[in-house]
């Protein structure tokens, strides 16, 4: 069932249109950089460009959608330098949320975050080899522990600025083999240092953990980056 069919019947259109979109720009469903053409998705949503303007701009303020003079709406399409500076921010607000949270996180909290992550752990060595990536909103590990932290404008720059981009890159990359069991690992970590009220380990945990997957990223990247030289070589006339 998808969260659109879920919601309260008091939502709008606008709200539905704006869900459907997002997760399908989410899951690459929608190609990053490709051009949003109003008439065509009004035709499929059968709505008018009213609340369909409306989404978009929604989808604008988390980050997915851009604006430029004479082009229009396109969907965001991150540089390599644009992804890696988010992780770097991520570094360090998610270092402060962990931090905060060994200080906030209640007992119970710190429980079901524990038995998150098995439930997690046990998925995944069920599907050895697919690709890792957690659901949405209280299902995430890193956005419970934003939450957590209670920190009113650190969860509205985390969970709402750039929460749902992240998601994006995520989601498209994900983890696979070695760096999905250490990610594993690294969360149960995180989640001791917090039990135990060190708010200094939690930090230095959880900044480490994402410089792991900054790292991951950056490799994944230069992966890409040799496959494609190799192929054009490939393809090069012989002298």
């Amino acid at each position: 069932m998808s969260m659109v069919e879920i919601l309260e019947p008091s939502v709008t259109l606008s709200d539905r249109v704006f869900l459907r979109l997002r997760q399908a720009i989410v899951e690459g469903k929608i190609a990053a950089g490709s051009k949003i053409s109003e008439p065509e998705l009004a035709a499929e949503f059968g709505i008018s460009r009213g609340p369909l303007r409306d989404a978009i701009g929604r989808l604008e303020a988390c980050h997915l959608v851009e604006r430029r003079a004479n082009v229009g709406a396109r969907i965001v399409s991150l540089s390599q330098a644009d992804l890696l500076e988010l992780y770097t921010l991520r570094e360090a607000l998610e270092g402060m949320a962990a931090r905060l949270a060994a200080e906030c996180m209640s007992d119970a909290e710190i429980s079901e975050l524990r038995q998150l992550v098995a439930e997690h752990q046990e998925r995944a060595e069920a599907h050895d080899g697919i690709s890792y990536f957690q659901k949405e909103g209280d299902l995430d590990f890193h956005y419970r522990i934003i939450k957590a932290s209670g920190n009113a404008r650190l969860i509205k720059l985390l969970c709402n600025d750039l929460y749902h981009l992240m998601r994006m890159y995520r989601f498209q990359f994900g983890m696979v083999g070695e760096r999905a069991r250490l990610a594993f690992r690294e969360h149960g970590h995180i989640i001791e240092a917090i039990a135990d009220r060190d708010a200094e380990m939690a930090e230095l945990i959880m900044r480490r953990h994402i410089r792991s997957s900054r790292v991951n990223v950056e490799m994944l990247f230069e992966a890409k980056s040799s496959l494609a030289r190799t192929v054009r070589i490939g393809l090069e006339p012989m002298a």
